[in-house]
């Protein structure tokens, strides 16, 4: 099984620990988030790994090097001259997935204790093109879904709009995106998007044509980013008061 990590953001919101550290090396209590993620997703029955880095990248591939790349076989995409963003990254590292097989697209910044097995088989029993990892919880841009968690829209708070891939859903469910994926590999003849571009952007188009975008709904599992100082915080506070060892 094969995942992707995507690791080129600038992490500009968490200054100042990103000033000489990548978001995906910063410490959550004993660990790095990258090392957390890899071992978790070593778990779930991952062998291969494309990361994506463009911001201190040496650093993470001093690290990778340093921890012997944990047992898994790891590959760098390296994005040298800017960030491509979510989709572009995927896009840029789409020949490592030839293989055929479903696999994790995961951000570096986001801790969860989701079942990430149970999912990758909730995939496999869909069909779906891509499945979103979704929780129940705050946030300015949620993810719009029919009862039966397929994906319709996106709603915008700050706009108070509403963006629907085809008709409009009566009561549609309000989710937020966890930064957690699995994706079918047919995903990649279809993007005809190129550069700088978001793979949400990506998902409410093919939505629109008939794809099967699902969501899986992971609520009772506890989630945190670390997009903020205090969001690093309140994961580091977690991680003591639960004892977690990392």
């Amino acid at each position: 099984m094969k995942a992707m990590i995507l690791a080129a953001g600038l992490g500009t919101r968490l200054h100042p620990f990103t000033n000489n550290t990548p978001k995906a090396l910063i410490n959550i209590g004993g660990a790095a988030m990258l090392e957390v993620i890899l071992k978790r997703l070593a778990a779930a029955g991952v062998t291969e790994v494309i990361i994506n880095s463009h911001h201190l990248s040496e650093k993470i591939t001093g690290f990778l090097t340093e921890k012997k790349n944990f047992g898994l076989k790891i590959e760098i995409s390296r994005e040298n001259f800017f960030p491509l963003e979510t989709g572009g990254g995927l896009k840029k590292a789409g020949w490592f997935f030839g293989d055929g097989k479903p696999f994790f697209l995961h951000n570096s910044d986001v801790f969860t204790e989701m079942d990430l097995s149970a999912m990758y088989k909730a995939h496999l029993e869909t069909g779906a093109l891509a499945t979103l990892a979704v929780k129940d919880r705050p946030t300015s841009r949620p993810l719009l879904f029919d009862a039966d968690l397929n994906l319709q829209g996106r709603f915008n708070a700050a706009e108070n709009s509403f963006e629907w891939t085809a008709c409009q859903v009566e009561n549609p469910l309000r989710l937020a995106f966890n930064g957690v994926h699995v994706i079918s590999p047919e995903i990649f003849k279809l993007m005809t998007e190129t550069g700088i571009f978001s793979i949400t952007g990506v998902y409410l188009r093919l939505a629109g044509a008939g794809s099967k975008i699902k969501g899986f709904r992971a609520d009772e599992f506890y989630w945190q980013d670390i997009g903020t100082p205090e969001k690093l915080e309140a994961l580091r506070r977690y991680v003591t008061e639960k004892g977690i060892k990392i």
